[in-house]
């Protein structure tokens, strides 16, 4: 256990020491680090012979936090909605809680989307190794949410011309995961190729423009998504993931995923 009161002291005179050091050097002349050298230097004494100092210490500590703890602690435990069934990660191409995840993240980016840039997204795409977790029939708290999505990740809206979505696509069938996804349908030729791709229900167009909503992670070339890095246009929803399934627990007393199916192999 570390004796704060010793540690703060040596702490204080070491970064004076420092500040006067620069200040002389510098008035006198410059000096270049031409090589940076370090060893470990144990701050604490062994946990087995803690003494009357360190332990009134922690338990100053443990008591200044406490009632923030609790606080958050209440907050994340409090009920928002509840699931009549678990939504988990089973299936091949696609899985109920990404359904889940792309459709909300979709829904609730589209709002923000129209409202700042009078446009609509047309495909949400997140991935399948994002998801920590599923939903378990019951209640569901913003614990929950925090569970599912434990990364500071935020939604970003990208404009990607058709031959950029037919690359996700290829890259989705390449993969074999079971990607999150929103607003496309496909399916998987005896070949291994992609065949009737719909956006909207609509033929999808090489030339055209289409505003995907994804996360930060991913547009910066995370999963090796690397066609995310071929947009066009780029629109920061400053909306976090986790804030979505949040927001979307506190809208929706019942939590369900959609069955639909998006993407189909031929047999």
């Amino acid at each position: 256990m570390v004796n704060l009161k010793n540690y703060n002291v040596v702490t204080k005179l070491f970064v004076l020491l420092l500040t006067f050091a620069a200040f002389t050097s510098c008035a006198e002349k410059k000096f270049y680090v031409t090589r940076i050298e370090g060893k470990k230097i144990g701050i604490s004494q062994p946990a087995e012979t803690p003494n009357a100092t360190d332990n009134q210490s922690a338990q100053q500590i443990e008591n200044f936090i406490k009632p923030y703890r609790d606080n958050i602690d209440k907050d994340l435990s409090f009920v928002l909605a509840n699931a009549p069934e678990t939504i988990d990660k089973s299936g091949e191409w696609q899985t109920p809680i990404g359904n889940f995840l792309s459709d909300i993240t979709f829904d609730k980016s589209n709002v923000i989307f129209k409202q700042r840039e009078h446009k609509t997204i047309d495909i949400c795409l997140l991935n399948h190794g994002g998801i920590r977790t599923i939903i378990s029939k019951g209640d569901v708290t913003a614990r929950n949410a925090y569970e599912i999505m434990p990364f500071e990740n935020t939604a970003i809206v990208v404009g990607l011309k058709g031959e950029q979505i037919l690359e996700m696509v290829q890259y989705i069938i390449a993969e074999k995961k079971p990607h999150p996804l929103k607003g496309m349908t496909f399916t998987i030729g005896k070949d291994n190729q992609p065949k009737d791709i719909l956006v909207n229900g609509q033929t999808l167009e090489n030339t055209k423009t289409y505003y995907v909503v994804t996360s930060d992670y991913l547009v910066n070339g995370g999963d090796n998504m690397l066609f995310f890095k071929k947009a066009t246009e780029r629109f920061d929803l400053e909306y976090k993931l986790r804030n979505i399934i949040i927001d979307y627990f506190k809208a929706n007393k019942v939590i369900k995923a959609e069955k639909d199916q998006r993407i189909s192999k031929e047999l």
